[in-house]
Parts: structure tokens; C-alpha cells; sequence
């Protein structure tokens, strides 16, 4: 198992108001708790949060590209069609979060969990993902097009219908997750650790007929 980096946070954080990013001019929020929080519909690039915890916080529809994101833990919060483009984002745990549809392209991101979270048409492409967990979430319809995946797992995840076109899966984990379709070529597949069963509809979708 892929040891997975948490965020370093104090033991007690203040609370705190998201809103108070607009009281600089540097968009920045750092060793504060803020809950039930309400950003829907923004837009302010180069926000940089550090040691922070979020909890039920609501950034639907919110633009926030090229976002700073180190050692900070999401709780029930939902980024329903976000812009996260050009994200870096660092130590990072998204918990029972909802994802749908998230743009989080050309993105670097390192030591990240997604537990429990609903990622469905979001999209990763020309990202780089180092040491990123996906566990016991739902990745329907996702796309990692163009993407570098190194030591990133999916464990107990919904894959169905994600697409992985041109990014090689050497090394990847999808063998405890469950899928009736993929968009991947075989030669991004090899290498890929998959279960018996798995190994068995990928023949199928490449056309060998099984005896």
C-alpha cells in the first residue's frame, strides 16, 4: 500500500471566515478552521490556503485557478463544477466530498487523498498525480487525458466509462475497483496491476475471443 502523506495542521486551529481572502490584496488564508461557508459563483486566481481545515463549505461554480493548496483537510465541502486549472495542490485530504464535474487540468498534485468522494465527469487532464489515493469514491465518466500518474492508486473506486486516453498506467492500481468500460489503449494499459476478472474483459475489449 502507497503510504499517502497527511497534512501537517496544529493541534487547535481558530476559526475562521473564508470570505476574509478579500480583506488583502494577497488572496491568501492560512492556521484557521472555517465551517459552513458559502463561495459559490466567485472568481479570484492565485488563492494560496496553508494548515487549514474546511468543513461543509460550498465552492459550486466557483473559479479559482492556478489555487496554492498545501496541508489543508477538506470536509463534506462541494466543489460541484469548480475551476481548479493549474492547481498545486499538496497534502491534501478531500473527505466526503463532492467533485462533480471539477476542472482540476494541467494540475500538479502530491500526497492527496479523495475518501468517500463523488468525482464524476471531473477532469485531470495534462495533470501530474504523485503519491494520490482514489478510495471508495465514484470516478464515473472522468477524464485523466494526457495525464502523468505515478504511485496513485484506486481502491474500491467506480471507474466506469473514465477515460485514459495517452496517459500510461505502468505501475497503477485499478485491481479493487470495478469498471464495465474504459477509454485506454494497450499500450498505455501495460503494466497496469488489474484483477483476474479485469484481465479478462480487457482481452474482450481488445477482440480475443476466450475459451
Amino acid at each position: 500500500m502507497i503510504k499517502i502523506d497527511k497534512p501537517k495542521l496544529p493541534q487547535t486551529l481558530p476559526l475562521g471566515s473564508f470570505h476574509a481572502i478579500f480583506d488583502d490584496i494577497d488572496p491568501y488564508l492560512e492556521g484557521i478552521e472555517i465551517e459552513r461557508a458559502d463561495f459559490d459563483n466567485e472568481s479570484l486566481s492565485n488563492v494560496r490556503l496553508y494548515q487549514m481545515i474546511v468543513k461543509h463549505a460550498t465552492f459550486r461554480q466557483t473559479a479559482l485557478p492556478n489555487i496554492d493548496i498545501t496541508d489543508v483537510q477538506f470536509e463534506n465541502c462541494d466543489f460541484s463544477n469548480a475551476d481548479l486549472s493549474r492547481a498545486s495542490i499538496h497534502r491534501v485530504t478531500f473527505k466526503n466530498c463532492k467533485l462533480l464535474g471539477v476542472k482540476l487540468v494541467e494540475g500538479r498534485l502530491g500526497n492527496v487523498l479523495f475518501d468517500n468522494c463523488l468525482l464524476s465527469m471531473s477532469s485531470f487532464g495534462d495533470s501530474k498525480l504523485d503519491k494520490v489515493r482514489f478510495s471508495s469514491s465514484t470516478l464515473e465518466s472522468a477524464d485523466f487525458f494526457s495525464c502523468k500518474l505515478t504511485k496513485t492508486v484506486f481502491n474500491d473506486c467506480n471507474l466506469n466509462g473514465v477515460n485514459f486516453d495517452q496517459t500510461k498506467l505502468k505501475g497503477i492500481d485499478i485491481s479493487r475497483s470495478r469498471f464495465e468500460s474504459l477509454t485506454v489503449s494497450p499500450d498505455e494499459l501495460k503494466g497496469c496491476i488489474v484483477s483476474e476478472e479485469q484481465a479478462l474483459a480487457f482481452a474482450q475489449m481488445l477482440g480475443l475471443v476466450i475459451k
